[in-house]
């Protein structure tokens, strides 16, 4: 099997500071691309950055809050006017908290869920897809989740607006093909900083089919997969990376 070569590429990673986010990161500076490293704090974006930079490989690090139409219009515009092109859009930033109870769900969270989940990534995707559509094409990653296809009532907004990006992936997928092509990962649970809620539980570890939680770096497979030139027949499908949760 050919190895992953990523160089020249320029990669933007939305939530690329820690979890998911930094691991694909670390793996595309390790195939050979700079990468614009985007996230609300600086500081963490900062460090991410220099682990990228002892690999041998530019970065940007950039403080943006995926939720707000400006930050995305601020972010796309700081990856080009570094790097003059962006081959790869990882769209990861990602947020599930939940509430009370149905009732309880309060307009504030759920516009929240949305703005991080849905809107940002589309506002971003469509930015930087219509320039590499006029330009030499590339790759968007959209990060989904099992909780598009589990409907549970615990977390209708944050699976709704998944589903959502499901069917963004397929629409942008017709729209900026056949130059660039979009595909989307669903992750299933990963023991990243945001899985202390059900880390423990050992009844839903063994409901798994592989019975047992993804490692971080487990992502990485599947992530160089759909942003390399080993995809390059592959566009606007969803790939469940979730241990088997049926």
């Amino acid at each position: 099997m050919r190895s992953i070569d990523l160089s020249n590429k320029v990669a933007v990673v939305t939530g690329g500071s820690r979890g998911l986010g930094r691991e694909m990161v670390l793996a595309f500076a390790e195939a050979g691309a700079d990468v614009v490293i985007a996230s609300r704090k600086l500081e963490a974006c900062e460090a991410v950055a220099r682990e990228v930079e002892k690999l041998g490989r530019k970065a940007l690090p950039v403080a943006a809050h995926v939720g707000t139409w400006a930050d995305n219009d601020k972010l796309a515009e700081a990856a080009y006017a570094k790097f003059g092109r962006v081959d790869i859009l990882v769209n990861n930033a990602g947020m599930s908290p939940l509430a009370p109870s149905l009732l309880e769900t309060s307009e504030a969270l759920f516009d929240k869920v949305i703005d991080v989940n849905f809107k940002g990534p589309f506002r971003l995707s469509t930015l930087i897809g219509e320039r590499m559509m006029k330009g030499d094409g590339g790759a968007i990653i959209n990060l989904s989740s099992t909780a598009a296809f589990k409907a549970e009532p615990h977390t209708i907004p944050y699976g709704g607006a998944k589903a959502a990006i499901n069917v963004m992936t397929v629409a942008l997928a017709k729209a900026f093909g056949p130059k660039v092509r979009v595909n989307c990962i669903a992750p299933g649970p990963f023991l990243t900083d945001v899985s202390t809620v059900w880390r423990e539980n050992k009844t839903y570890e063994k409901s798994l089919g592989l019975q047992r939680f993804g490692r971080p770096e487990e992502i990485v497979g599947t992530a160089l997969y759909l942003a390399s030139d080993a995809s390059s027949y592959t566009t606007g499908t969803v790939i469940r990376v979730d241990g088997g949760t049926w």
